[in-house]
């Protein structure tokens, strides 16, 4: 970090070059090792994530620290655990307070993105793309930088590495990171050790949280989009099986109003046909036939979406796509796992017919996945997980039948040791994508984990259910407004003076009315703790103050949208 420029040098792949970054024009260039000055303060880091504009000008930010998750077919991949923003500018003394305050507001933003787990990158492989995309690539697509090659939609540092997509040159110092989930387990059946691996990619198209981003946008991308690729890989042969998961994929909202569970909002005034549409040309487009597993209820508020679901499908009459609905909850009350299994052999078939992709140890393809299941509940969290697991699971009996690691005849859920691992690694994914999304760990892990529902399950489930309705109702607003910030949904414009969007007043009831309802309410405890002469008194006393909290506490419900806490950032029709 010399006085007035950045000199990042690449430490390991026997290069001179240098990546010089100037802190007052901005400019990046290349330079060699012998231009970098003696002085200056030296520091090592593990990479560039990219670099934002905020409200005191320029920041750099950078990962400070990685841990190794494993070894991908000889490459290691690495999880990013810290990171630090470097502002260009090296004071902020020209700033207002009301700036300093905005400026301090984006820093904490982008480290809340930051600080959320799940950030992964490879220095030297693609781990955007699934095994199949890879093999299927020409000469031209292997020469290219990491960053030009990249799944744009599972990028999350895009936005925030543009300079360097503008300069081919420079693209040496940055890779693709990409949010979500990676377990690598070095496994054994029958004395043969094999690499089992699970990699969920989120999509940040369309990312966000819970309650704020729900169904599609015009462009057809979905809501909480996670591709989900298993990867086994035994004796130099690898087999790989895809599923997705997302959003519900029409115009519907759910935005939090203090109520545990908003009414789900399917918009009247939009042509859902059209998005629809488009979502589903460039799922069959990237991943081949479609299989809709859609997981929600079939009463209460949950049924009209399952309804608008069927009918967008039958209205559009591809024979490329296949609807199935199985209400979930419904199918495994009281605590009735086992009929999960009817969905399973369900889709049987069709999981056959799609197969998996494989290569042989020579490198030859032997077999292609010619189809994905899409699967979807409310949230895409918990119930998908337990379905998708299972059907992992199928193809993974399958894949390692074939390669001679299981014997005919065997089941994985034979396998003690194994299935200890897969179930973990399962519930571990459960987790990322759920604190990803809803702000806490997923719920039915246990169910994930152990094969069976327990008592422990439920209270662990009603906790995480308590913290996530505070979270969704309370804070959901500000992470929404990190990851717009973050994926540059929003762009500070550091010329304009006064008002940013964070300056929004809240009117007077947001402040008066929770009052009201703690007074009420604490006079209406003191009254029954303290008597008054007579029972009549002492019941007239609590029946007004009883009253006053009551009618507050409704008034309150009523304007639930008005005390949450809401995004400020990004206008709401881009959002509902």
């Amino acid at each position: 970090l010399a006085y007035q420029k950045f000199y990042i040098e690449a430490c390991d792949d026997g290069s001179n070059d240098v990546l010089v970054i100037d802190r007052v024009s901005t400019e990046m260039t290349l330079t060699g090792i012998k231009d970098i000055p003696p002085s200056g303060v030296t520091r090592p880091i593990c990479g560039i994530m990219g670099t934002i504009r905020l409200v005191a000008g320029m920041y750099l930010i950078v990962i400070t620290r990685k841990r190794k998750v494993g070894n991908l077919f000889g490459h290691t991949v690495w999880k990013a655990v810290e990171f630090d923003m470097i502002s260009y500018k090296k004071t902020i003394l020209h700033l207002t307070d009301s700036q300093m305050q905005d400026n301090k507001t984006f820093l904490s933003m982008i480290n809340s993105v930051l600080n959320t787990d799940g950030f992964y990158f490879c220095t030297d492989y693609d781990l955007t793309h699934t095994q199949q995309r890879l093999a299927n690539t020409s000469p031209d697509f292997q020469e290219m930088s990491l960053l030009e090659r990249a799944d744009q939609r599972f990028v999350w540092n895009g936005y925030l590495l543009r300079d360097f997509f503008a300069q081919p040159e420079l693209q040496k110092f940055a890779f693709p990171v990409v949010h979500g989930f990676i377990a690598m387990k070095p496994c054994c059946i029958n004395g043969k050790i094999f690499e089992w691996i699970l990699i969920s990619r989120r999509s940040c198209f369309r990312a966000g949280v819970r309650y704020y981003v729900r169904g599609i946008d015009s462009e057809g991308h979905a809501a909480n989009f996670v591709e989900t690729e298993q990867i086994v890989q035994y004796n130099n042969s690898r087999a790989a099986f895809v599923q997705t998961r997302g959003s519900m994929p029409f115009f519907w909202s759910q935005r939090p109003n203090l109520k545990y569970k908003p009414k789900p909002q399917i918009s009247g005034t939009t042509n859902h046909l059209d998005g629809f549409q488009r979502h589903f040309d460039s799922q069959v487009l990237i991943y081949g036939k479609q299989v809709i597993l859609n997981l929600v209820n079939q009463k209460g508020s949950e049924l009209p979406l399952e309804q608008a679901f069927a009918k967008l499908v039958n209205t559009m009459e591809n024979g490329m796509i296949k609807y199935i609905a199985f209400d979930f909850h419904k199918e495994c009350s009281k605590m009735r796992w086992h009929r999960l299994q009817i969905l399973v052999d369900a889709v049987a078939e069709m999981q056959d017919e799609f197969g998996y992709f494989m290569l042989n140890s020579d490198g030859r393809v032997m077999s292609e996945q010619s189809g994905t299941f899409r699967s979807n509940c409310m949230d895409c969290l918990d119930r998908t997980n337990v379905i998708q697991s299972l059907l992992a699971r199928r193809s993974l009996q399958s894949q390692l039948q074939r390669m001679g690691v299981l014997h005919v005849g065997q089941k994985i859920e034979e396998q003690a040791d194994f299935e200890k691992i897969y179930k973990n690694a399962w519930a571990d994914n459960a987790n990322a994508c759920a604190k990803q999304y809803a702000g806490t760990g997923a719920l039915k892990t246990d169910f994930t984990r152990t094969g069976k529902r327990t008592q422990w399950g439920l209270v662990m489930d009603g906790w995480n259910s308590m913290i996530r309705y505070y979270k969704n109702n309370f804070s959901d607003g500000f992470r929404q407004d990190s990851i717009d910030l973050f994926l540059g949904n929003y762009t500070v414009d550091e010329s304009v003076e006064g008002l940013t969007p964070l300056r929004v007043q809240k009117d007077w009831k947001f402040l008066t009315l929770p009052i009201v309802m703690l007074v009420a309410f604490s006079m209406c405890i003191i009254c029954l703790l303290l008597a008054g002469d007579t029972w009549t008194e002492t019941l007239a006393y609590v029946l007004f103050w009883g009253t006053a909290s009551a009618v507050t506490a409704a008034v309150i419900l009523f304007n639930g949208k008005e005390f949450v806490d809401a995004p400020k950032l990004v206008q709401k029709e881009k959002m509902d």
